[in-house]
């Protein structure tokens, strides 16, 4: 459970095999999760796709225990979606993936990267504000499982 202690993790590219502990956090994670098709078609189909798993060192499983994606279009890292296993929330595995994105991004020679929040996810919005991300905008009624809109949020790498 998320004691606070830092969880001792490894981050990795995502593998077709992360697929099913990939969908256990993503169903647990958001209210309309995304299929695994979608994930698998971002692994195999889409050329600016780039995901990463945060993988637990303790024990001989290597757990996957979060997950983050984005896609690099016109020199900006776009965030798609990120999650973190519930058990294991409130142990950094989030900052840690934040910040590999960033480093990915800026090796495929981004400048920029962007994200969607939803305004009740206070603790995603504390996190990318102490990232450097800024709001710069709304999208309204962005989510559709119940219309709450979204802050768009940047941060210049």
């Amino acid at each position: 459970m998320g004691s606070g202690e830092p969880l001792p993790i490894v981050i990795e590219p995502m593998r077709v095999d992360d697929l099913d502990a990939v969908m256990e956090i993503e169903v647990r994670s958001f209210p309309t999760p995304w299929s695994r098709a979608a994930f698998e078609a971002e692994l195999l189909d889409n050329d600016r796709a780039r995901y990463l798993v945060a993988r637990c060192r303790a024990g001989d499983a290597r757990r996957v225990v979060g997950y983050i994606g984005l896609w690099l279009i016109a020199g900006e890292g776009h965030i798609t979606n990120v999650a973190v296993h519930p058990d294991h929330r409130k142990r950094g595995v989030g900052r840690r993936l934040m910040m590999a994105a960033a480093d990915l991004c800026r090796a495929e020679g981004a400048r920029r990267m962007t994200l969607e929040v939803r305004p009740s996810n206070r603790v995603a919005r504390e996190l990318y504000r102490d990232l450097g991300f800024v709001s710069a905008g709304i999208r309204r009624a962005y989510y559709r499982d119940n219309n709450e809109d979204a802050i768009i949020m940047w941060k210049d790498l």
